[in-house]
């Protein structure tokens, strides 16, 4: 970035090896909104619970923040408060949340929205091969694959950067297959596209896992020297015969079969699953069929070859890593073994007796007020729960139940609006640190400017609690003394980052972890020799297909799946305030097949009600015959409104606690024509807690 006062900043491309200067249109508008009117730059508080947000010193919202604390820990206990993070925090940041809330709080109530995003993957990837990295090998390892099997993903749209790997591996001649209910722009230009119904994945992967045994697929080799329990997964895929897969995915036969012949003779091969796949009440199981299919043809560790999950966040990989989920220490160390909490607990200063246990999901944490133990006072940093979140009414409900909630973000998001504390941070261009992306790539963040007068980023923020609260410990706001302390509290881990430094990144463009040591050269590609775990080899685990958890029926017939377009982004608190973004992407649409908008009465542009057992939204109807005619699909970045999240589902997961953002069932009916206004969003004001 350049900036050349007092014109505005400016993006420039720059060489890089995962995206090679490439930017989406997100990331060329980001500087808009570092001088954005809208932006925070003083702390604001709440003098009672039915009045607005005001102006503060961050004396006095400081203040306010421990006094809260202290009282919900002196009524309730440590487990009264709880701390929410997010995948867009540097790994500095996430790092010293999770410590804020384990030695500061001792609360075990801390987990972030990646929980929202990957968990079902990382926790398939972590009981299959002993590790969770989003992908096992550079991102430019898929233009060498010969076939990719592209499950619930549109890179074209989400990420358009990697699909330059993409095209290159298809001018090359690879042939790529998408699974997908919605013929996406990555769909358009696939080799294959398979338009199943939404919720029916895991089905797809055992009908083609079946295949791949019936026809002589399989690497038994591979499977004989590198993986266990090949024979129980066999035995449960042997009842998923092509006619029966056809009738519950809706995928023909002949693409099937020609799906798992691509597969199966492929001198190199991919298996990618994204949110489609995995943002289900049986995603977990999902990613693990898709595993178990890469395994059977003996995919992990080959040149160009494996199975990986398209991490969407910008910190996805690293956020998840370092001590902000609600089971974990740094270093991927589950929070329950006593040989890491000791580990730990030394780097930190304290006794691992100190320590808390593991806490509950993101999605659980709102709904613990109440009983006996539950979170009273709540710790949000950036991004917004409100509008990502499942059931979002309920949600926002719980939230506004709270005894005391604090928001650090650098606008009013939906979450802010129903603080008593907000608290303005730093954005991206305004601090140091690092992030880790989809590859394990471990990335410098520099610092270009200044934040505005008045504005802390959030370690400073969480080191003045910390010495406010007398904390054990040690907590500085400098970023490069954090990540050195990270390093040390990492060591030895599945996530090791022990041998990475800063001069080492600028260095060498990103080190790819684990890195045990500075002259250790990184692991860009995982899994050629062994596994990472105990007996080095990957296990196949058995799963079957369940139908989803609200299908549809005679009062609501059809099947809503949500997701992301390209013009937006997560909950779209910074992206729907960017000018070039909502020139071409300011109205949310739904999309409808022109047979069921037929039958329905809609016309393009038409005003249409979307309603499930939760609540009701409304978009424009935008027709198009890419997606199926007995599914609808609405983008989630809205609030107000046209909230796809006040519709979903959430039922979770059960190894995972990832919510079925992708099926639940809906009705849909006209309430308007294309020259009607529709509902408006309230503006981003300083309400009342109790307008929440």
């Amino acid at each position: 970035m350049r900036v050349e006062p007092p014109r505005p900043p400016v993006i420039e491309p720059a060489e890089f090896p995962t995206n090679r200067g490439g930017l989406c249109a997100k990331g060329w508008s980001a500087a808009e909104l570092l001088d954005h009117p809208d932006r925070l730059t003083t702390p604001l508080v709440r003098d009672d619970r039915s009045g607005p947000l005001r102006p503060a010193t961050w004396e006095e919202a400081l203040g306010r923040v421990v006094a809260a604390i202290r009282r919900a820990r002196s009524d309730h206990g440590p487990a009264a408060v709880g701390c929410f993070g997010g995948g867009g925090l540097t790994n500095e940041k996430a790092y010293q949340l999770g410590k804020f809330a384990r030695v500061a709080l001792r609360t075990p109530h801390i987990d972030y929205n990646g929980r929202f995003c990957m968990s079902s993957a990382a926790t398939a990837a972590n009981r299959a091969f002993g590790i969770d990295r989003g992908l096992p090998f550079p991102l430019a390892d898929i233009a060498g694959a010969r076939v990719v099997l592209l499950v619930g993903s549109n890179p074209a749209d989400t990420m358009p950067p990697a699909m330059q790997y993409f095209d290159a591996g298809r001018a090359a001649g690879a042939a790529h297959i998408v699974v997908d209910p919605r013929r996406s722009a990555t769909a358009g230009g696939g080799a294959l596209h398979l338009q199943l119904a939404p919720g029916t994945d895991l089905a797809l992967a055992n009908g083609l896992l079946h295949i791949a045994i019936r026809e002589g697929y399989v690497d038994k080799a591979y499977v004989d020297s590198r993986t266990t329990g090949f024979d129980a997964v066999g035995a449960a895929v042997a009842a998923w015969w092509p006619d029966r897969v056809e009738r519950v995915t809706g995928v023909g036969e002949a693409l099937l079969r020609r799906t798992a012949q691509l597969l199966g003779t492929a001198p190199s091969a991919m298996i990618l699953t994204a949110r489609g796949a995995e943002q289900h009440s049986n995603g977990t199981d999902t990613a693990q069929a898709y595993i178990n299919l890469a395994l059977a043809l003996g995919l992990p560790g080959r040149p160009h070859s494996g199975y990986g999950t398209v991490t969407g966040q910008g910190n996805g990989q690293g956020g998840r890593e370092h001590g902000q989920k609600a089971d974990q220490l740094p270093g991927y160390r589950r929070i329950d073994d006593p040989a890491a909490r000791a580990h730990v607990a030394a780097v930190w200063g304290v006794d691992p007796a100190d320590l808390p246990g593991p806490g509950v999901s993101a999605v659980e944490t709102p709904d613990l007020p109440g009983p006996p133990g539950g979170v009273r006072a709540l710790l949000v940093l950036p991004p917004t729960i409100a509008v990502p979140a499942p059931d979002r009414d309920r949600v926002r409900a719980r939230l506004s139940a709270l005894d005391f909630l604090a928001v650090s973000d650098f606008f009013l998001s939906d979450t802010a609006a129903l603080a008593d504390v907000v608290l303005p941070s730093a954005q991206w261009a305004e601090e140091e640190g690092t992030m880790t992306n989809l590859e394990g790539r471990v990335i410098r963040r520099n610092r270009v400017l200044d934040p505005p007068a008045g504005v802390l980023d959030d370690l400073a923020m969480l080191a003045a609690l910390a010495e406010r609260l007398g904390s054990p410990g040690h907590f500085s706001a400098d970023a490069r003394t954090v990540f050195e302390e990270l390093r040390r509290a990492s060591a030895g881990g599945i996530a090791d980052y022990a041998g990475i430094s800063y001069e080492r990144i600028e260095a060498e463009q990103g080190v790819f972890w684990p890195c045990p040591a500075p002259d250790h050269p990184g692991n860009p590609r995982l899994f050629a020799d062994q596994f990472a775990t105990v007996d080095g080899r990957a296990r196949f685990i058995p799963v079957d297909h369940r139908e989803p958890a609200e299908p549809p029926d005679a009062e609501f017939p059809y099947v809503l799946t949500t997701g992301r377009i390209m013009q937006q982004y997560q909950s779209g608190n910074q992206t729907r305030r960017s000018r070039s973004l909502r020139l071409t992407a300011d109205d949310p649409k739904v999309e409808l097949h022109p047979d069921l908008a037929r039958r329905l009465g809609i016309g393009a542009a038409d005003l249409v009600q979307l309603r499930t057992r939760r609540g009701t939204a409304v978009f424009r109807a935008y027709l198009t015959d890419t997606i199926r005619p007995d599914t609808v699909f609405a983008p989630f970045h809205w609030g107000g409104p046209a909230s796809a999240n006040a519709l979903t589902d959430p039922t979770l997961d059960r190894h995972s606690k990832m919510p079925a953002f992708k099926v639940c069932a809906v009705a849909v009916r006209r309430i308007g024509g294309p020259d009607e206004k529709a509902p408006a969003a309230p503006p981003p004001t300083l309400p009342s807690r109790e307008d929440g």
